[in-house]
C-alpha cells in the first residue's frame, strides 16, 4: 500500500454496492488528506467581533478596580464564570468618531475619522481575512440585524450582511440549487456580465468628469468585490462541503420570531461556532443592530428599543430597562464563549483557546452620544499567546486621574458620564487593540487605523 500516493483514503460517504445501500461514515483517520494532517499540529486562527449598539448604562456597567482583583460590574456579572478567559477593558476610544455618533458602527472595526465626504477605511476583520480566506471556503462572515455589518473593504465600501438564521446556513453549508454543474453554469454566466459590464464602464469613464468619477469608482469597487466572491464560489464547488450532524443542523437551520431575542442571538452564535468548527470561515462579525434601530426584547419585560431606553434622561425604569437589556446581551455572550470552550476543533482541541472574540460598542454613554470609554471585553485566544484575568483600565493608568466619582456608598455618580464622552487618557486609541488582534492572526503590519501603539493587555 503506498500511503505517499493517498490511494488508501476512502470517502466519507461509502457505498456498499453488494446490498445496494449507502451509509455516512463519521470521521475516520483515513479521510484525512495527507496535507491537513500536516497541519493539524497548529490549530487555525480565528476571530469574531460583537457589537452591541447605543452604548451600555454606563453606571452599571463601569468595573471601579484595575488588576486582577477586580469585582465584576452588575451589567458584567454574567461573564463571571469566564474571568479567567476574559480581558474587559476600560478608558479605549476612537479619535475619529468622537462627537460623530453615527460614525460609531462605522469606524468601529475601522478606526478611520469619517467626515461628511470621507470613505472608510478597511475594517480590522477583512484585513484578517486577507490572511485566512486561502484557506477557507469564505472569506468572512457577516450577520447583522439590520442590512450593514460591521465589515469594510480596503476601498470602503460596506459589506452586505445576513440576518435570517435559515439563509446563513444555506449559505454555508447547503448544496447550491440544481447542482453544482448548475451554480458552476451560473457562476461563470454571472462572471461574463461582470466583466462586459466593466469593459463598457471603462470605455465611459474616458468621458466624464471629476464628480462622476467619483461615483463611478464606487461602484467599480463594488462591482470588483462582487467579481472575486463570484470567481472564489467557483473555485470551491468542487471542494465538498462539511457534514452537520443533525444536532446541529437542528439548532442552527431555522428562523425564530423577532419576539425571540434570546433564541435568535444564540441561533447566531451556534452558526457561528459551526462555521470555525467546519472551518469553512475563521473570521465572523455579528452586529446586533444599528445605533438608531436595535430592537426590544419583550421576553424579558422590554418593549422599548434600545436606542429609545438609551436616551433616557436619568429616568429611573429606563436606566433599569437598559440595564437589564446590557446583561441580557452579555449573557448571550458568555453563552457564546460557553460554546466555544466546549467545542473541539478538527485537531480535537477548544475553539475558545485559537478564537479571540471582542465584544463591545462604539459609544458609552447613549443619552448624550458620548464615544469615550468605550464598554469592551476581549475573549479567548490564548493560544494565540493572549492572557486574561484582569481588568484593563486605563482610565486609571492616565496621568492626573484621580479616581471614579463615587457616592458615601461607592456607587458611580452621574459625573462619571464626563469619562464617557471626554477620554482619560488621549493616548489610548480603540485601534492599538484592533492592532493587537490583527497581528495575532498573522497580518503583518505595525499600524491599522490611527493606532499609535500596540495595546498590552498587562494591567
Amino acid at each position: 500500500m503506498n500511503y505517499l500516493s493517498e490511494r488508501w483514503r476512502i470517502d466519507r460517504r461509502h457505498a456498499l454496492r453488494a446490498m445496494g445501500t449507502c451509509i455516512s461514515l463519521p470521521m475516520l483517520e483515513c479521510m484525512v488528506p495527507l496535507r491537513a494532517k500536516e497541519k493539524a499540529t497548529e490549530s487555525p486562527r480565528r476571530s469574531a467581533f460583537i457589537y452591541l449598539a447605543n452604548g451600555v448604562h454606563s453606571l452599571n456597567y463601569q468595573i471601579l478596580k484595575s488588576g486582577k482583583d477586580y469585582e465584576f460590574s452588575k451589567s458584567l456579572k454574567p461573564l463571571e464564570k469566564h474571568r479567567d478567559v476574559i480581558t474587559p477593558i476600560s478608558g479605549l476610544h476612537h479619535p475619529g468618531a468622537l462627537g460623530h455618533h453615527h460614525n460609531c458602527i462605522n469606524v468601529f472595526l475601522t478606526g478611520a475619522k469619517l467626515g461628511p465626504s470621507d470613505r472608510n477605511t478597511i475594517s480590522v476583520d477583512q484585513k484578517m481575512a486577507e490572511v485566512t480566506a486561502q484557506h477557507t471556503r469564505y472569506s468572512s462572515m457577516e450577520i447583522a440585524l439590520t442590512q450593514g455589518s460591521l465589515a469594510w473593504t480596503a476601498d470602503g465600501v460596506q459589506l452586505p450582511a445576513l440576518r435570517r438564521c435559515s439563509e446563513i446556513f444555506a449559505s454555508m453549508f447547503e448544496e447550491p440549487k440544481g447542482g453544482i454543474e448548475a451554480q458552476r453554469k451560473a457562476l461563470r454566466r454571472k462572471a461574463s456580465v461582470l466583466d462586459d459590464n466593466l469593459a463598457e464602464v471603462r470605455q465611459l469613464e474616458k468621458k466624464m468628469g471629476a464628480e462622476d468619477k467619483g461615483r463611478l469608482d464606487q461602484y467599480l469597487t463594488s462591482v470588483r468585490e462582487a467579481e472575486i466572491r463570484t470567481r472564489r464560489a467557483d473555485t470551491w464547488l468542487d471542494t465538498p462541503l462539511p457534514e452537520i450532524s443533525a444536532a446541529d443542523r437542528k439548532r442552527t437551520n431555522r428562523d425564530i420570531p423577532k419576539t425571540q431575542a434570546g433564541e435568535y442571538f444564540r441561533t447566531v452564535y451556534d452558526l457561528m461556532v459551526l462555521a470555525f468548527q467546519t472551518d469553512v470561515t475563521r473570521v465572523a462579525t455579528f452586529s446586533l443592530g444599528g445605533e438608531g434601530d436595535a430592537f426590544s426584547i419583550p421576553e424579558i419585560g422590554i418593549t422599548e428599543s434600545r436606542h429609545q431606553l438609551s436616551h433616557h434622561g436619568g429616568d429611573p425604569g429606563y436606566m433599569e430597562k437598559l440595564t437589564n437589556y446590557d446583561s441580557f446581551a452579555i449573557e448571550q455572550f458568555s453563552y457564546f464563549l460557553t460554546r466555544l470552550a466546549e467545542t473541539k476543533d478538527l485537531n480535537g482541541k477548544s475553539l475558545l483557546g485559537s478564537t479571540m472574540s471582542l465584544f463591545g460598542s462604539g459609544m458609552c454613554y447613549g443619552h448624550s452620544h458620548g464615544n469615550a470609554n468605550l464598554p469592551l471585553v476581549l475573549a479567548g485566544g490564548s493560544d494565540l499567546g493572549l492572557n486574561h484575568g484582569s481588568h484593563l483600565d486605563l482610565n486609571q493608568s492616565a496621568a492626573g486621574f484621580e479616581g471614579y466619582a463615587l457616592d458615601p456608598e461607592g456607587a458611580l455618580t452621574s459625573s462619571h458620564y464626563q469619562i464617557c464622552g471626554r477620554p482619560v487618557n488621549t493616548d489610548a486609541h480603540m485601534s492599538n487593540l484592533l492592532l493587537l488582534m490583527a497581528q495575532r492572526m498573522g497580518v503583518e503590519s505595525e499600524q491599522f487605523g490611527d493606532s499609535n501603539s500596540i495595546l498590552s493587555l498587562q494591567s
